[in-house]
């Protein structure tokens, strides 16, 4: 008999718009691959930017917040696994699935740990030295909150994994590092990606409503750009992503070389052609999608010590990691002019993406995890006695508070 899977999504997936997307679609592929039926429910708005998961097999149900319905939906689908996409989910829906259905093995994926986001942006906009009073955040309270109450949390970046151990004093058995899952690139993929002197300009890709990506871009247009430009008068920067406001859109400028493209089908196609990928990422976390792109294209970048975080571990990077704007101008116009550094460098990103996301084995050790953790899961319970108590403080606080505001929406 298939086991039964039930994801609830923040988002309804978009590989195209993100990383997060991207990532999802990957989960979606471990389970598949391992005889799961999926059903991926979220109280999201759909956007044209949507896949479509019936189109490979998944079960797409649109769910209501602070609704009883969600009770009745999940006592009948009887899920063995339930995976929650980012801890807002599992704030939302975590105690209905521990009341309707205890026995399921309760998973979130953090995407990226909030609580460090967050906070990182606060110290920025406050012209302040990142610490721990930023980590702390009431966002990091419910986001730690949330990985306690799961039986396991899916980790992104070593980086987050040290952070949770470390600062958060969150045990080990809680936490899986679960990087992005990627196919190996073959000398025949190589062969396949344009050369040097077939590649033009910088480029650089994100999704504008990630507050990270469109302050990158700004600090690209009023610092970096200026400064590759005065060496590099003829360069352009094609800057690509999903959902381009009208502020975005404004700093196009022709006459400066500085592209603003929007949305693109295929990124694989635009970032080929590029020779080099620019990700002056001055607040974030988790992985950056963008490097892990160029770095399956074949385009080496330049970054900062933010953007590199949890990428390269102990190899060497697909190009430079370079917090000061001069410097990183520098490095970014020595990559587009010398053939010979730009060679070493792409060679450098095939090696991270083989050995560091290697498909195969996160994938295996992803399921072995689940197996074990299912297999105990009662004792793997009574060990996390502060998810115990998370969990039933919720149980009678987000539970009566959610049941008050369906009363009130019932008015």
């Amino acid at each position: 008999m298939k086991k039964n899977l039930l994801i609830i999504g923040f988002v309804w997936p978009e590989p195209k718009s993100s990383a997060a997307g991207g990532r999802m679609m990957q989960l979606i592929e471990v389970f598949q691959n391992n005889g799961y039926q999926i059903t991926f429910a979220s109280p999201c708005a759909k956007s044209d930017n949507a896949f479509n998961l019936e189109s490979i097999g998944v079960s797409q149900i649109s769910i209501v917040l602070n609704n009883a319905s969600f009770d009745v939906f999940i006592k009948k689908l009887k899920p063995d696994v339930v995976l929650f996409d980012r801890f807002m989910m599992e704030e939302q829906f975590g105690w209905r699935v521990a009341e309707q259905c205890p026995d399921a093995l309760r998973i979130l994926d953090t995407e990226d740990l909030h609580g460090l986001r967050k906070g990182r942006q606060q110290a920025f906009k406050d012209g302040k030295v990142f610490n721990e009073s930023y980590l702390f955040s009431d966002i990091a309270k419910r986001e730690i909150a949330s990985i306690y109450r799961s039986d396991l949390s899916l980790i992104i970046s070593e980086a987050e994994m040290d952070i949770l151990k470390r600062q958060f004093k969150v045990d080990e058995a809680l936490l899986l590092y679960l990087p992005f899952m990627l196919n190996s690139i073959s000398e025949e993929d190589i062969e396949t990606l344009p050369k040097f002197e077939s590649r033009n300009h910088f480029i650089t890709i994100g999704n504008f409503l990630h507050e990270p990506n469109y302050n990158g871009v700004l600090y690209l247009k009023e610092t970096i750009w200026p400064l590759i430009r005065k060496q590099l008068p003829k360069a352009e920067l094609h800057i690509y992503g999903a959902y381009a406001s009208q502020k975005v859109n404004q700093l196009h400028n022709e006459k400066q070389g500085f592209l603003i493209k929007g949305f693109v089908r295929d990124v694989n196609e635009v970032m080929r052609k590029a020779r080099v990928c620019l990700a002056p990422i001055r607040f974030g976390a988790g992985l950056k999608g963008k490097l892990i792109d160029a770095m399956q294209n074949g385009t080496p970048c330049v970054t900062t010590s933010v953007g590199a975080e949890g990428i390269f571990g102990n190899l060497e990077p697909n190009g430079f990691v370079e917090d000061h704007p001069e410097l990183f101008a520098n490095n970014a116009i020595k990559l587009f002019q010398k053939e010979a550094i730009w060679k070493s460098k792409q060679k450098h990103g095939f090696e991270i993406i083989n050995l560091r996301f290697n498909n195969t084995k996160y994938q295996k050790k992803f399921l072995n995890v689940i197996t074990e953790t299912t297999e105990k899961l009662n004792q793997h319970r009574l060990n996390n006695f502060t998810g115990q108590i998370l969990q039933h403080h919720t149980l009678q606080s987000t539970k009566f508070m959610s049941k008050w505001i369906e009363e009130k929406n019932k008015d």
